[in-house]
């Protein structure tokens, strides 16, 4: 079952029982306002809703509650938030394939597991690199990569958490492999195109491969 919520995932993670969920993959806020900038060969900006979310990291607060009610994570940005995360040999480095550009090579996550380093590569250059469809987020990830994600470090029956929907990659992951899955996204415009991107996705007729 995929549940969403329109809800600051602070005021969610207080209710929730520790250990509620077997992997929590979050892509919380990066504390480097996305929304300013610029994104593709267009130089096209991606913006709705909230105008400052991404003006700094979570708090400390927020890690002590994603730790309580996960048993293991996967944290994208946490480059930028290692004074809140423990050691780990498992981080996940997505390489975008941008090229000669000014734009990172990558992002990299955290992960709780103690296992190597892994890499995935999937192009996403440009605004409109999903597929060709235009992107409803700044800091929209591929659902492949999700999926990717969920093969190899989720396992059958685990609950999953996403306290940043965002654009609601995840979701659409977690529905083609099976996956129940709680998200969160406090921006109502961002959730509402969430949620309408899952519902079109699922009305779909999925032909077996």
């Amino acid at each position: 079952m995929i549940e969403l919520h329109n809800i600051d995932c602070m005021e969610y993670l207080a209710t929730c029982e520790d250990n509620a969920f077997e992997l929590a993959i979050v892509d919380p806020p990066y504390g480097i306002d996305v929304t300013k900038m610029t994104l593709g060969n267009g130089r096209k900006k991606i913006h709705r809703g909230i105008s400052n979310w991404d003006a700094q990291t979570p708090s400390k607060e927020y890690f002590f509650h994603l730790f309580r009610v996960s048993s293991n994570q996967v944290i994208w940005g946490a480059n930028y938030m290692t004074t809140h995360l423990p050691p780990s040999m498992g981080w996940v480095y997505w390489d975008k394939g941008t090229g000669k550009n000014d734009f990172s090579d990558g992002e990299l996550a955290f992960t709780s597991f103690h296992r190597a380093l892994r890499s995935f590569k999937k192009s996403w250059v440009g605004a409109n690199a999903n597929n060709g469809t235009a992107r409803i987020h700044p800091t929209e990830k591929p659902i492949k990569l999700y999926e990717w994600l969920l093969i190899n470090y989720a396992k059958e029956g685990d609950r999953i958490l996403d306290t940043h929907l965002g654009s609601g990659s995840i979701a659409i992951a977690c529905h083609n492999l099976g996956f129940d899955l709680v998200g969160c996204e406090l921006d109502t415009d961002y959730f509402n195109a969430a949620q309408k991107r899952l519902k079109q996705h699922q009305a779909q007729i999925r032909i077996p491969l």
